[in-house]
């Protein structure tokens, strides 16, 4: 498969709906394969798959509008690569008796998407910016990533959500106060939307290595409240040795950090510099 293959039917960039076509994502992934069928052609014909191969088709398009394609949209185009592979080769496995053809061509799309996968993990493993360096710790454990994004992190050029959560994962094990300082910039910087209660999990196993009980358990309630979590009012108040008094003052300190993270007031406020 050649290098050129690789570039015009993989890169992709983030987008879910694009105002030429609106929001008919089926009807817009026929629309831009019937006037672009080089996007398409590598893919399986039938119905099964169906997101992952309209997210694929679409992105695609995108990032053929694109002249020069950045490091987070090779990352992007990756991960949507990654996920119709893995649900084609799920597809592939499926035996239709009677339409044999059905299944010849979800095993021809697999075998292709898995090359052109090994062939942009190959084409993308010397570019060095931080979301390309990312997906090479998190596949292949790769040290030289890690330490791309770490002095990214450093100079105070991270910005991306999900690489700053891996990150801030990463250091839990490894550097407790880094990874502290990440959780609460997530906290005071993120959309209440996209906010992630296990982040105030992972910042109550730091506070519960520094064997700080208050802010662990002040922690797990916040996670609670945010959350579709369920308690055990018995082990969770053991926390803090049963203390019932001290339970209800981290109990209203909870809902007010709560109530400050998802009215985007976090930064500055009081339950900030409670946690530092």
């Amino acid at each position: 498969m050649s290098h050129n293959f690789v570039l015009i039917t993989s890169f992709t960039v983030i987008g879910a709906c694009f105002g030429l076509f609106g929001c008919d994502n089926d009807r817009n992934s026929d629309l831009i394969c019937k006037n672009n069928p080089e996007l398409c052609s590598d893919l399986h014909k039938d119905s099964w798959c169906r997101f992952e191969k309209g997210d694929l088709i679409r992105h695609r398009y995108a990032l053929k509008q694109s002249s020069s394609p950045t490091g987070k949209q090779l990352y992007q185009q990756l991960i949507y690569l990654e996920k119709y592979s893995k649900c084609i080769e799920l597809a592939a496995g499926v035996q239709h008796k009677i339409n044999t053809d059905r299944t010849r061509d979800r095993e021809r799309a697999f075998a292709v998407s898995t090359q052109t996968l090994s062939e942009l993990q190959e084409t993308t493993r010397a570019n060095n910016e931080v979301h390309l360096a990312f997906y090479r710790w998190m596949r292949f454990n790769d040290q030289a990533g890690l330490a791309i994004v770490e002095n990214t992190y450093k100079q105070g050029l991270l910005v991306d959500n999900d690489i700053i959560t891996q990150l801030a994962a990463y250091y839990v094990r490894v550097s407790p106060n880094d990874a502290k300082t990440l959780y609460l910039h997530l906290l005071a910087t993120t959309k209440p939307a996209d906010i992630d209660p296990d982040w105030f999990l992972a910042l109550a196993s730091i506070y519960r290595q520094q064997q700080d009980s208050e802010k662990e358990y002040l922690l797990t309630r916040a996670n609670l409240l945010i959350s579709e979590n369920q308690a055990d009012e018995q082990q969770l108040l053991a926390i803090i040795k049963g203390d019932q008094a001290l339970a209800s003052t981290l109990d209203s300190q909870a809902i007010e950090l709560v109530s400050v993270v998802m009215s985007e007031q976090f930064a500055n406020s009081h339950s900030e510099a409670l946690l530092k």
